[in-house]
């Protein structure tokens, strides 16, 4: 997945200092560690560069992490190559027009609400929710629906199952 306008709203916000901050959603990235422990491997491909994208996607479990790329399709022929995946095993979210070209590959391509029209255009599913605020929660729900797999991690966090220790 991209990371600004699909985990974060797309805006920076900067401080006198030159410190830069962004938002992530909390839903987004429980979704993403209840989907790591159920078997599911994430990765960020992004044009820019930032200590922030590093933190987060470590705070996730996200080993994928590549940043500082505008051509994304180079990066994702190799973790589709590392890790021996063929492009209808993988599912992608972008946002914006850097992203058309993994989207054009991978077998399901997701975007947020509020994605460029182009964008939009090519997408296999469109988010009711906008980047930084649910789509990604509500992309991984939907994977995991299809997989049968939805249901049953409902029932362990029912259960007492703890996202931090997996018991």
């Amino acid at each position: 997945m991209d990371v600004d306008g699909v985990l974060t709203d797309g805006r920076f916000y900067y401080s006198d200092t030159g410190a830069e901050y962004k938002c992530f959603d909390v839903k987004d990235g429980f979704a993403i560690r209840l989907a790591g422990m159920l078997g599911l491997k994430f990765g960020i491909i992004t044009g820019k560069m930032s200590t922030i994208v590093e933190r987060r996607a470590k705070e996730l479990g996200i080993e994928e992490v590549h940043q500082g790329y505008f051509d994304k399709v180079e990066v994702y022929q190799s973790i589709k190559q590392r890790h021996n995946l063929q492009d209808e095993e993988c599912a992608y979210m972008g946002d914006d027009l850097f992203d058309l070209g993994v989207m054009r590959q991978v077998g399901f391509a997701a975007c947020p609400a509020d994605a460029a029209s182009e964008v939009k255009d090519i997408a296999d599913y469109v988010s009711r929710y906008n980047g930084g605020r649910g789509a990604v929660r509500e992309l991984i729900e939907l994977i995991l629906s299809a997989q049968g797999k939805w249901e049953a991690a409902l029932a362990k966090l029912k259960d007492g199952f703890s996202i931090v220790n997996g018991k």
